[in-house]
């Protein structure tokens, strides 16, 4: 003889039928039978155009103000590299013996020399010897006199690397 097992679901309610019972890690709502892939135009498979048809993630942004930023410092950057090799090529440490120079400047202590074509009507000073070395006033006269005799002024520049002299004396047009 045979045992049936006892009967699943509430054992009061007799008349009504029981739901087939699904299986442990399915879900219950799916629609179509388990093993057969939905086809479109089936209940449950999204249509093109559906609101709820998922969106295809954006790619990063990248962020446009840091680029513009970063190219603008770097423009700025070159700028004033170039602006200062550019103002600088002209002053008193490139003068050589005969070039002429001019004076930017009324101040007698940073007249702002700069080297000038002997052509140019802003021609002020030739210059008659340029000596390496650092000196005070009183040893940049007598240098100067033992270099160029007949030198009128003289220039001293230390500080930036290399020190130096120049003996000058006013040029005649």
């Amino acid at each position: 003889m045979t045992t049936q097992p006892p009967p699943q679901g509430n054992p009061f309610a007799q008349g009504q039928p029981q739901a087939p019972q699904q299986p442990q890690g399915q879900n219950p709502f799916a629609q179509s039978q388990p093993g057969f892939p939905q086809q479109p135009g089936q209940p449950g498979f999204p249509q093109q155009g559906a609101p709820y048809a998922p969106v295809p993630p954006q790619p990063p942004r990248r962020n446009k103000f840091k680029l513009i930023k970063n190219i603008v410092i770097a423009v700025v950057v070159v700028g004033v590299a170039v602006g200062g090799y550019i103002a600088s090529r002209d002053d008193a440490t490139t003068a050589a013996v005969g070039d002429c120079m001019h004076r930017g400047s009324s101040s007698d202590s940073d007249p702002d020399l700069e080297v000038v074509d002997c052509g140019d009507a802003k021609a002020q000073y030739v210059v008659l010897a340029k000596v390496e070395g650092s000196y005070s006033a009183l040893t940049a006269e007598s240098k100067c006199s033992e270099s160029a005799k007949d030198f009128q002024y003289s220039y001293t520049e230390s500080g930036s690397g290399s020190d130096f002299l120049l003996c000058l004396k006013d040029y005649k047009k």
